[in-house]
């Protein structure tokens, strides 16, 4: 049985469903590596989160151009972690200075939620504008797309956080969550068509 169970509804209502189902993966993982390692990720600066970011979009994106990868780890796992090192990465914009290294593991999920629903939200009032013309984009078009992203951070960042007229880190970040999340429901969906693909 395939993740996309194929079921005759309007593209708002199916994207919703896909949405949500690959939010509930991210979570997963990330509940699952809490309990392995804790927070240890918030001894990281935002830079160097963005930093694996960076790598992880540029991994992907030479697999697409080489057609060929010799680490086991697939391109779904990276914009999995795409997803989620962008929320560690909101989460660490807005805690304060004070906030201890070790938060407690239901903190940690609630401030991790709390990220994707504000991404998800973006993606509805962007969906709602646009229409569903990301199901027309190529998956290597939003892979470049994410690296223009973290580019712009990595700038941002670099000038300490200052924009004149562009949006500030939060809107990248957030943009970069929702395009890894059309890329796994493209990817999600392909697999769906040749094979019994199950997660």
């Amino acid at each position: 049985m395939s993740i996309f169970v194929a079921k005759p509804k309007r593209e708002v209502e199916k994207t919703l469903e896909q949405y949500d189902r690959i939010v509930q993966i991210c979570q997963n993982l990330f509940l699952q590596k809490n309990k392995d390692y804790g927070t240890a990720w918030r001894i990281l600066r935002t830079t160097s989160l963005t930093d694996q970011l960076f790598i992880k979009a540029r991994r992907i994106r030479s697999i697409e151009e080489k057609q060929i990868q010799k680490i086991g780890d697939s391109i779904e796992s990276e914009f999995i972690g795409l997803v989620n090192y962008s929320a560690l990465a909101l989460i660490q914009l807005h805690l304060p200075v004070s906030a201890p290294l070790e938060l407690e593991a239901a903190e940690a999920t609630t401030l991790f939620g709390q990220q994707l629903e504000q991404a998800r939200a973006l993606m509805i009032a962007k969906n709602h504008d646009y229409g569903e013309v990301w199901r027309e984009m190529r998956v290597s078009s939003m892979t470049d797309l994410i690296l223009m992203k973290l580019l712009r951070i990595k700038q941002i960042e670099d000038n300490n956080g200052q924009t004149e007229i562009s949006e500030g880190l939060d809107a990248n970040y957030l943009d970069i969550i929702n395009y890894a999340i059309f890329a796994l429901i493209k990817l999600y969906e392909k697999e769906s068509q040749t094979t019994d693909y199950q997660l």
